[in-house]
């Protein structure tokens, strides 16, 4: 069956959660983008994890991997690994469409109730997602979010900046975005269907699942260390998600345009008094060149930085009306985990897409 809000609004299709109802099972969702060499090690910290939830909680875990057009062989890899314990699905997108994307592939391709988010770099700790599934099943939590405990191995201009942003971000938002918060985080299953009706196709994960409300509570996490490979993230793809969040989650930009006109416009009426003034009282001959000229590229040069910063919301209303879909499926490999007596089905985006998703 094609998950309705999916079919409707992404194009893409999933099966509906099964485990929504009980609340008791957990889908495990790491999008993957080049981390061939890095999956096995972290595949088997997974299924230890979904022993021990079976174990001591009597769950029932999948893990969903999320190919994001990967240029290795993290496709391969991932075919490789059993099911030994847990189901495991392997969704391989058409090409790398980016991180929100997979993150939305996965949540399409849950069929569980609650649903937990980490990274495939091995950053994120599946030891540490036990306390999160504690806070949730034993406390009452609806969102478990993991945020950086401190920035103090970071560059003073990163810290900076990432300041900077949620400072700008959560300016006179009526829920403000967590700061520093990462997309390690668990949903309950009522958190899961709520995001889940969330239509957006310029998606900021982390705003969304706070935007959702329920109980939330913060987790502060020290960051592994990279174990291979090297981090994707660039200034440029950190500006670009940065300019994503700020254009889907606040008009704190245009506000900005409003406030700066302000400041010039007033700028420039006391500077017009000042020239009257001396004129008047000091006989002082007017400025003639140097003035205007400066004039001109202040005044264009800030018209022209607000014409971007409304082309931005304008993009993004342009891109919600296309209603393109996030992402495309390639192939996707359903695995029930060892010793049920049931076999594993792929599909390729050739197939239709009722029997394809």
């Amino acid at each position: 069956m094609v998950h309705e809000r999916a079919k409707a609004k992404r194009g893409t299709g999933s099966a509906a959660p099964t485990g929504a109802a009980g609340g008791g099972d957990l889908s495990v969702i790491v999008p993957l983008f080049n981390e061939a060499s890095g999956l096995p090690a972290l595949h088997k910290r997974l299924l230890a994890f979904a022993r021990r939830l079976g174990e001591t909680r009597g769950f029932k875990v999948e893990i969903v991997y999320v190919d994001d057009g990967s240029g290795d062989d993290t496709l391969a890899v991932a075919r490789s690994l059993t099911a030994d314990g847990c189901d495991l699905q392997i969704v391989s997108l058409s090409r790398n469409f980016g991180k929100e994307s997979a993150l939305a592939a996965g949540l399409d391709h849950a069929r569980f109730g609650a649903l937990l988010f980490m990274d495939g770099d091995g950053q994120h700790s599946p030891e540490l997602a036990e306390r999160l599934v504690q806070l949730w099943r034993d406390e009452g939590y609806d969102v478990v979010y993991t945020a950086k405990a401190h920035r103090a191995g970071e560059p003073a201009t990163r810290r900076i900046a990432a300041r900077f942003f949620y400072r700008l971000l959560n300016w006179g938002a009526r829920h403000p975005i967590p700061e520093d918060a990462s997309d390690f985080r668990l949903l309950s299953p009522r958190a899961a269907a709520a995001l889940r009706r969330l239509p957006e196709r310029n998606r900021f994960f982390k705003g969304l699942s706070s935007w959702i409300g329920f109980r939330q509570i913060r987790v502060p996490y020290e960051p592994a260390l990279r174990s291979h490979g090297r981090t994707s993230w660039n200034l440029s793809t950190l500006l670009g998600l940065s300019i994503e969040g700020l254009t889907a989650f606040s008009t704190a930009p245009l506000r900005v345009a409003s406030l700066l006109g302000l400041a010039l416009s007033a700028g420039a009426l006391l500077f017009g008094i000042w020239i009257l003034f001396e004129t008047l009282y000091f006989g002082r001959d007017v400025a003639g060149y140097p003035s205007i000229i400066v004039g001109i590229m202040v005044i264009g040069g800030v018209q022209l930085l607000m014409i971007g910063v409304m082309g931005e919301y304008v993009a993004k209303i342009l891109s919600e009306l296309k209603a393109r879909p996030v992402y495309f499926v390639a192939e996707h490999e359903l695995r029930e985990a060892v010793g049920t007596g049931k076999s594993g089905s792929a599909t390729t985006a050739d197939e239709p897409r009722e029997a394809a998703e």
